[in-house]
């Protein structure tokens, strides 16, 4: 039995003639009988009793084009559920976050943009850090993410940064370097560091962060230690709030334990950016993925950034 049989069997049952389903199907009147005789003996039943003005519907007829009008209506079904899916605007689409890219404003305002331009995109939302993020990705266990410095660069995965921030200082308000308020605003000299103790996001989860910083004090010989490594960056925060140690943070995180924490602006010198980086995989961005991935990277060009660099792009580019 094919689909074409249903739809010939349905075309006959709703005009009660077969004649005339012939025409609407653009048929020939031979073929239709013997194609719904072939039907009848295929299911060993009576689906249509003729007579001189037409066919009416048998008891098995009736139950058959239940049945029949159910599976052309779902097969119509999953092929506008497809078309809208191969357009981009249906279908289920999974991100994930680190605790400190969902941080920044710009992220719930790019879910807020998805969720009203397409609300048949079904968006399931994770946190995790950047390098289990970065391998779910790769896994396609996530379509797409967005996060900080990339932990690693698997080929096939495509890396877009759509934002830079400055990173911040984040001292317990009782630490030497919160104690002044009208200094509270000065830039710190990574040399002002020296002999601090650090909590620092875990260098598998979060390597460029923890790697930069580290490197930037070498430069300056400044010499600190890590007192503890944490796996996401508010764990971090919660930390400093309870007089662990100092981090440095993206500059969007600021306000996060405002009664416990100082944020203080770092020098320039120190080269300390936090990106925002979007990643995905180069041979899976199709459907609601190339949407999120088109609209992410049009709001981010347009979102207001004013210490921040341009975006810059890896990879290949996309239409």
């Amino acid at each position: 039995m094919e689909l074409r049989h249903l739809r010939y069997f349905l075309a006959v049952a709703r005009s009660g003639h077969i004649t005339r389903a012939a025409e609407a199907l653009g048929i020939q009147q031979p073929p239709l009988s013997q194609q719904i005789k072939a039907l009848e003996a295929q299911l060993g039943v009576q689906l249509l009793r003729r007579h001189p003005k037409g066919v009416e519907l048998t008891e098995a007829g009736r139950l058959f084009q239940a049945e029949a009008e159910r599976l052309v209506g779902d097969l119509a079904g999953m092929q506008e559920r497809m078309r809208a899916f191969s357009q981009g605007i249906r279908g289920t689409l999974a991100v994930g976050f680190t605790s400190s890219a969902a941080a920044h404003a710009f992220t719930p305002h790019a879910l807020r943009m998805c969720r009203g331009r397409h609300p048949d995109i079904q968006l399931v939302v994770s946190e995790n850090n950047a390098a289990e993020i970065t391998e779910a990705i790769s896994a396609q266990r996530l379509h797409c993410g967005i996060l900080r410095v990339p932990v690693a660069q698997p080929e096939g995965l495509r890396f877009d940064t759509l934002l830079e921030e400055p990173s911040v200082l984040a001292v317990p308000r009782d630490h030497r370097l919160a104690r002044d308020a009208e200094r509270r605003r000065t830039p710190v000299a990574l040399r002002e560091l020296q002999g601090e103790t650090l909590v620092l996001a875990r260098r598998p989860g979060a390597p460029g962060l923890y790697a930069n910083l580290l490197a930037a004090c070498a430069r300056e010989n400044v010499e600190v230690r890590v007192a503890a490594e944490v796996d996401r960056m508010m764990t971090n925060l919660n930390l400093v709030a309870a007089g662990v140690g100092i981090s440095v943070v993206p500059a969007s995180m600021q306000g996060t334990h405002g009664k416990a924490i100082v944020y203080r602006p770092l020098q320039r010198s120190a080269q300390l950016t936090a990106p925002l980086t979007l990643v995905y995989r180069e041979d899976a961005c199709v459907g609601p993925t190339l949407t999120f991935v088109n609209l992410v990277k049009a709001a981010a060009k347009a979102y207001p950034r004013p210490e921040a660099a341009a975006p810059r792009k890896t990879g290949r580019p996309r239409p």
